[in-house]
């Protein structure tokens, strides 16, 4: 994860970049991604609760949401995950992508580590808490759910970490970071280009001043294929 770029450097990528290159909408294909109801969603929940240590309720951000969290937030404090990376390694046919161009999203993959966000939630009933971001990250089977020490300045603390789910038919390997751009480029599902989410990121880490190479490669590489076919680019 050794950066080899400075912090505040101008990206590559940009949303009217990204715009230009996905102007035409994409209707949502309910088929492309069977999801959980919240009755299935629940069995999962209380094992992870019943796992739980300590009195705070923490969850490690390290993708989308670093920058949408969509859960009121109490404390947040930049933290480093060891013995896992982010990486782009979950195909996304549907929201970003569709089965015929499947985008990706990202999750934590096995070695090295990763510097993210813990976020605490005020005190409130658990399942209550728990629920909305469970729903999000753990509707389309593409994650599994672990309790893991997060090193901050303040301490380390127990957060609630979403993993990539290696059993999962969307779970999409090791590839090079060409192969993820070249599907990043030219995806796009009702919520939005993947590449969009990718620029959200790789912007929200930027702004927090941390660094990862996996997503600087990427903000160009995606940036040079949207170039070469985007209009007035």
């Amino acid at each position: 994860m050794s950066p080899d770029y400075p912090l505040g450097r101008t990206l590559d990528l940009s949303l009217d970049l990204i715009a230009r290159a996905h102007s035409v909408p994409v209707p949502d294909d309910p088929s492309a991604l069977e999801v959980l109801s919240d009755a299935e969603l629940r069995p999962g929940l209380d094992a992870i609760i019943a796992g739980r240590e300590g009195s705070d309720l923490w969850v490690f951000a390290y993708g989308s949401l670093m920058w949408n969290p969509e859960f009121p937030v109490a404390e947040r404090r930049i933290g480093t995950v060891r013995g896992f990376h982010r990486r782009f390694c979950l195909l996304q046919r549907r929201f970003r992508g569709t089965p015929e161009r499947p985008g990706f999203v990202l999750a934590l993959d096995r070695g090295g580590l990763c510097r993210g966000v813990a976020f605490r939630l005020p005190d409130s009933e658990i399942r209550e808490a728990l629920m909305p971001v469970w729903r999000r990250e753990m509707r389309g089977r593409g994650y599994v759910a672990r309790w893991l020490p997060v090193a901050t300045e303040a301490g380390t603390v127990s957060a609630l970490t979403f993993l990539a789910n290696r059993a999962s038919d969307r779970y999409a390997g090791r590839l090079s970071d060409a192969e993820i751009a070249e599907k990043i480029a030219v995806a796009c599902g009702h919520k939005g280009p993947s590449a969009e989410y990718l620029f959200r990121t790789v912007e929200a880490c930027e702004r927090l001043g941390i660094r990862d190479r996996h997503l600087w490669s990427l903000q160009a590489l995606v940036a040079e294929r949207l170039r070469a076919c985007a209009p007035g680019a």
